[in-house]
C-alpha cells in the first residue's frame, strides 16, 4: 500500500504514521529523515540540501523531487511506503505522480488528518519535551511520572520556542494556504480520506486503519 499522510502542526501525524507503519508493515519516509540521510552521506544531493539549509532557505522542488527518487530506489519501498512531509506544494504532488510512474506505481491514499484549531492549539501549546532524548509529554494528556521531568533521564521538561498560541496560529493560516491546493488535487482524483483527529491516538489510528481496510 502506498501512502501519503498530511494534516496540520500538532495533528498527531508521527502517532498515526507510527501505528500504520507497523500495522501494513511498510516503511515511513520523512523528507526531513531523507535531506539528513543525504547530508550524513556528503553524496552530491546532500551538499547541495545542505548548502541551501545554510543559507536559510527552503529545499527547493527540484533537490526535493530528487532525494524523493533516490529514497524509493530501496528495496524496501517495494511493497509499499507511508510518505509524509512530501508533497508540499502542488508542483511536488504533479511530479511525484510522474516519479511514481516511471516504477508503474500510483498513490494509492492519501490521509487528510484534521481537527479543529482549537484542538490543535491545545495539543501543541500543551506539548513539553526532553531536550536530552527528545520525548514529548503534554501538560494534560500525557504527563510525565515527575511534574516536569521526563520519565527516561530524569531532565526538565521544555517547552518549544515556537509552540506558542501566535506561532501556532500564524503556522496553521500558512499551512491551509500551502495544501489546499494539494488536497484539492487528490480529491480531483479520488483517493483523498479525510480523517478527523480528535479522540486518542488509539482511537484516530483505529479509525484510520478500518477505513483503508475497508478499501481494500
Amino acid at each position: 500500500m502506498r501512502l501519503i499522510i498530511m494534516g496540520p502542526p500538532g495533528v498527531g501525524k508521527g502517532s498515526l504514521a507510527s501505528d500504520l507503519t507497523k500495522h501494513y508493515h511498510i516503511p515511513h519516509i520523512s523528507t526531513g529523515e531523507m535531506f539528513r540521510a543525504e547530508i550524513k552521506k556528503g553524496s552530491p544531493v546532500g551538499k547541495l540540501v545542505q548548502n541551501q539549509i545554510n543559507a536559510g532557505k527552503f529545499v527547493n522542488d527540484s533537490l526535493t523531487n530528487d532525494i524523493v527518487r533516490i529514497r524509493l530506489q530501496a528495496r524496501d519501498v517495494k511493497e509499499g511506503f507511508l510518505m509524509d512531509g512530501y508533497p508540499r506544494n502542488l508542483k511536488q504532488a504533479e511530479d511525484f505522480d510522474h516519479i511514481l510512474m516511471q516504477y508503474g506505481w500510483t498513490v494509492d491514499y492519501v490521509i487528510y488528518l484534521d481537527s479543529p484549531e482549537e484542538v490543535i492549539l491545545d495539543r501543541i501549546t500543551g506539548r513539553r519535551v526532553c531536550p536530552t532524548c527528545g520525548r514529548t509529554y503534554h501538560v494534560r494528556n500525557n504527563k510525565p511520572m515527575v511534574e516536569g521531568i521526563c520519565d527516561n533521564d530524569q531532565t526538565p521538561l521544555v517547552q518549544r520556542p515556537d509552540d506558542t498560541v501566535a506561532i501556532t496560529k500564524e503556522r496553521l493560516v500558512i499551512y491551509h494556504d500551502q495544501t489546499q491546493p494539494i488536497i484539492e488535487y487528490y480529491r480531483s482524483k479520488g483517493n483523498i480520506l479525510c480523517i478527523d483527529g480528535k479522540g486518542s491516538i488509539e482511537e484516530v489510528s483505529r479509525r484510520v486503519i478500518e477505513e483503508l481496510d475497508g478499501k481494500k
